[in-house]
């Protein structure tokens, strides 16, 4: 080891306290450090297996000060099997055309943006992005990151309608969804956010990665508890991560510890 090489310990900072989005009448907070410079890939990898997410130009975690309900959670890509019920939807969906693209933001997916949040989250933290919000979050980011997008098939050689699309960032042992947005239920493609999930669990089994980050927990929330369905999976606690218990999918599937996803708002 070169103990004559440069370190840059990165300098963590806490944001202001503000009304919880996800659970009523609590505050939360959060530490973040800017990802940037020639070490952001490396600081990047090593802190989001403490349970940080990557939200644009920044690394964050939860870091509230009565509350401990966010938690990080992970799918064992490798020995996910789908149920049924997955089977069935990626069949449904066997027919779009999925291809992976640099990370630059264009109109279209902008929006279909702006159709999801008016449709499934009108009064979220994110409400209120227009084109210039959209375009730094997908290309502000310096580590390895892709939009995938979903289209409907091609018709004489034109692609297809935009129905959905992820912005991921490649990791050493996965990938890690940042933030996935998808035609409404309504314009006849349900189950999409589930089948882009299925989707990157395929990606990175073949790829012969371990894992794909779903982001966190919010225990006591009910906001999106399909996340309980992807498993096995492995929760982020005080001595590491560990494989969910019979226990833990129960309760959440009940509500009692069900995910959420925090990076749903802006930094």
């Amino acid at each position: 080891m070169d103990v004559s090489a440069p370190f840059r310990f990165p300098r963590f900072f806490v944001t202001a306290p503000s009304p919880c989005p996800y659970l009523p009448g609590k505050i939360e907070r959060k530490v973040f450090t800017e990802l940037a410079g020639p070490d952001a890939v490396e600081l990047n990898e090593a802190l989001s297996r403490i349970g940080f997410r990557r939200s644009q130009g920044v690394a964050y975690r939860p870091s509230c000060v009565d509350c401990g309900a966010c938690i990080s959670v992970r799918v064992l890509a490798q020995e996910f099997v789908p149920s049924a019920t997955h089977r069935r939807l990626m069949k449904r969906h066997a027919d779009l055309e999925v291809s992976t693209c640099q990370p630059w933001s264009t109109q279209e997916q902008f929006d279909l943006m702006r159709r999801y949040l008016d449709s499934r989250h009108p009064t979220g933290g994110m409400a209120g992005m227009d084109d210039i919000d959209f375009a730094d979050m997908v290309e502000h980011s310096a580590v390895d990151t892709l939009v995938i997008e979903y289209r409907e098939p091609s018709v004489d050689g034109r692609p297809g309608k935009l129905v959905g699309a992820c912005i991921t960032d490649r990791q050493g042992d996965g990938l890690s969804m940042i933030y996935s947005f998808f035609a409404p239920d309504e314009e006849g493609r349900a189950g999409l956010g589930t089948f882009i999930i299925l989707d990157h669990i395929e990606r990175a089994a073949r790829a012969g990665q371990s894992h794909v980050y779903l982001g966190y927990w919010v225990q006591g929330s009910k906001r999106m508890e399909y996340k309980a369905r992807f498993q096995p999976m492995e929760r982020l606690g005080p001595t590491g991560w560990r494989r969910m218990t019979e226990t833990d999918i129960a309760d959440a599937l009940k509500g009692e510890g069900v995910p959420g996803s925090p990076g749903g708002k802006k930094f």
